[in-house]
């Protein structure tokens, strides 16, 4: 499902992807459910290809959001997006407690919290990786039309 959802630089929140054309994607907000073109320009960059970094490897964007909804019971993040530093690096070390304090910074921690609010509080669930090569399998075999 990461796959498929993304992110543009200089847009707030999250986008959909609904098609794809030569030089620009279609996509529509996660939020307001309103289509626009993404084009080639556009920085976009697919929540299934960010990871963060821990002491030892990087640990996918999947793996913290999954973490974060069994912390979470599947509902809104208990802490404030807008909270202070050290609270939010605290909560962080809840959900990756060897990630690098150094190269994480609290601007990425509201990031993923808000991010992680805007996908549950819209019905998005599912944040599994396994899932999405499923999905993958599954549509490349499908006949085209």
């Amino acid at each position: 499902m990461l796959k498929k959802i993304v992110s543009i630089s200089g847009k707030p929140g999250l986008y959909k992807v609904l098609s794809q054309a030569k030089n620009m994607l279609i996509v529509e907000s996660i939020s307001d459910k309103k289509r626009m073109p993404a084009h080639a320009a556009d920085k976009v960059v697919s929540l299934g290809d960010i990871s963060m970094y821990t002491q030892t490897d990087d640990k996918p964007l999947s793996e913290i959001l999954e973490a974060m909804k069994e912390l979470e019971k599947a509902a809104v993040a208990s802490i404030d997006p807008k909270s202070d530093a050290e609270s939010l690096r605290t909560y962080f070390a809840r959900l990756v407690p060897d990630f690098d304090r150094e190269r994480v910074y609290p601007t990425d921690i509201k990031k993923l919290i808000q991010w992680y609010n805007l996908l549950i509080s819209s019905g998005y669930t599912d944040f599994s990786e396994e899932r999405d090569a499923t999905v993958d399998a599954e549509e490349a075999n499908e006949p085209s039309k």
